[in-house]
């Protein structure tokens, strides 16, 4: 925990535990306060009570109701002292805990923050570098040609379409975040969403001579958002083309399953070691280090978008892969009722 998070969880301890104790002590004050006036009502009543009955004892000191008042005042206002210090440790402990836990997920949302920004911050800059490592040897070389000018252009060009690709790919992500996209479900045909994914996708797997086989298919309807729902089959066939090898053939299922629909889109690619597949749904992790024969451009945010448009939706999205026996990763959504 970082000193800012440390003086936070200080004061709010500080915070809680004043306010527990002044209710407490409020409590007994009021406690000593009801006692103490009813047990000397009480000590009056029965000391002239006996002195009625019992003229003899009228000057005993033992019936004399002040002495035994102020006796019987300290014990009670003893004990609620050693209460109200049972109760300062008490809720000294309680306090810390119950500040640790509140700041817990503002911490773990500063963190992220954080990380995330280091991260954008990192795939952002070898972009930049090279943009301008490049643009500044064409200004400095005069014998360029009208051809290296050209060349050097067109490798800015593709570097700003990284830029770009990162850039929509946060923005997804920051729409994925907002719950007023939830407002905007409506019944779509889960055929209806693979065939325009599959259209997303084909001149990609066409360039590698890719089958997609959809036979496996079962039409269904869920609730959901049109745009995200064909981004999430898009990420998951263009992840499969990229680490399938050429004329091979990846398989889509789809069919209903009690009230969830299952989706999947198996590969016979390269796979996925153990080890990375703890960490495959991370924001900008790539597994690269399995897939070393295989040279992909991307972010490593495909994934993270493909579980956040998936979270969204109420559903699930697990990968299932062995290195060198290809990937399956499937998605669950929930159906639309027969009677919605």
């Amino acid at each position: 925990m970082n000193s800012m998070f440390r003086s936070a969880t200080f004061k709010l301890t500080v915070w809680y535990l004043g306010i527990i104790m002044l209710i407490c002590l409020g409590f007994s004050l009021a406690l000593y306060q009801v006692t103490t006036g009813e047990l000397n009502r009480g000590l009056h009543h029965e000391s002239d009570r006996i002195s009625r009955q019992y003229p003899i004892f009228q000057n005993d000191p033992a019936l004399r109701p002040d002495l035994n008042f102020d006796s019987s005042a300290r014990r009670i206002l003893w004990r609620l002292v050693g209460f109200n210090a049972v109760v300062l440790v008490g809720a000294g402990f309680a306090s810390y805990w119950l500040a640790r836990r509140t700041l817990e997920p503002i911490q773990e949302a500063h963190e992220q923050q954080k990380r995330f920004t280091a991260d954008v911050s990192h795939e952002l800059r070898t972009p930049l570098t090279a943009l301008r490592m490049e643009s500044e040897v064409a200004l400095l070389n005069k014998k360029n040609d009208e051809a290296a000018l050209r060349e050097t252009i067109a490798s800015n060009l593709e570097e700003v379409t990284k830029i770009e690709v990162l850039i929509n790919s946060l923005l997804r992500l920051t729409r994925l975040e907002s719950d007023v996209l939830q407002q905007q479900f409506t019944p779509l045909r889960i055929s209806k969403l693979v065939e325009e994914a599959l259209d997303h996708v084909q001149p990609l797997a066409g360039a590698k001579n890719i089958t997609i086989d959809t036979s496996s298919v079962t039409d269904a309807t869920v609730n959901g958002d049109h745009d995200s729902l064909v981004q999430l089959l898009v990420i998951l066939l263009d992840n499969a083309i990229k680490y399938s090898p050429r004329d091979s053939t990846i398989t889509i299922n789809a069919k209903p399953e009690g009230d969830h629909v299952s989706i999947s889109v198996a590969d016979k690619g390269i796979g996925i070691k153990k080890e990375a597949l703890d960490h495959v749904f991370d924001r900008f992790y790539r597994a690269d280090t399995s897939r070393a024969k295989v040279h992909t451009e991307g972010y490593g945010l495909g994934l993270s978008i493909a579980q956040m448009i998936t979270d969204l939706h109420h559903g699930t999205i697990t990968l299932r892969s062995r290195a060198g026996h290809g990937t399956t990763a499937t998605v669950t959504l929930p159906l639309v009722a027969k009677n919605a």
